[in-house]
């Protein structure tokens, strides 16, 4: 088993700071993309909206979630010792699973067979989607 990520709120407060504090790289990825673009400032006050950079918060945000990578074993063995809910996405009978564990005594977690550079991605979509979105 291994982690990828850095980010592992304790509690919903503790996800806002990180949420907020990642906004300002948000407005710069952004602003950095549309100069590579190369957007003339009409263009980019015409396309730039509050909800591009929300997004690009949004993304940010979920790719520094801390996640777990393991066998089915070992995700079974930290699923018997965890005392909240978790929601599991994939089939049952895949070899690997990766897994986040939010606050609230709520997580995620995604079964993949081979690619794991995508069930991660996949995963944290998930668990903002699941988790955070609607409370940050």
């Amino acid at each position: 088993m291994h982690t990828v990520g850095t980010v592992s709120p304790a509690s919903i407060e503790e996800a806002r700071e990180y949420y907020e504090a990642i906004g300002p790289a948000a407005q710069t990825v952004v602003r950095e993309v549309a100069k590579a673009m190369e957007f003339d400032r009409e263009e980019y006050d015409d396309r730039v909206t509050g909800d591009v950079v929300e997004t690009a918060r949004d993304a940010l945000f979920a790719s520094l979630l801390e996640v777990h990578v393991g066998s089915r074993e070992a995700f079974d063995d930290w699923q018997d010792s965890y005392n909240g809910d978790v929601t599991v996405v994939g089939h049952e009978n895949v070899d690997r699973v990766v897994w986040h564990a939010g606050p609230g005594d709520e997580a995620v977690a995604a079964t993949f067979q081979n690619e794991e550079e995508a069930a991660i991605a996949t995963l944290r979509r998930q668990a903002f989607g699941r988790l955070y979105r609607e409370r940050i």
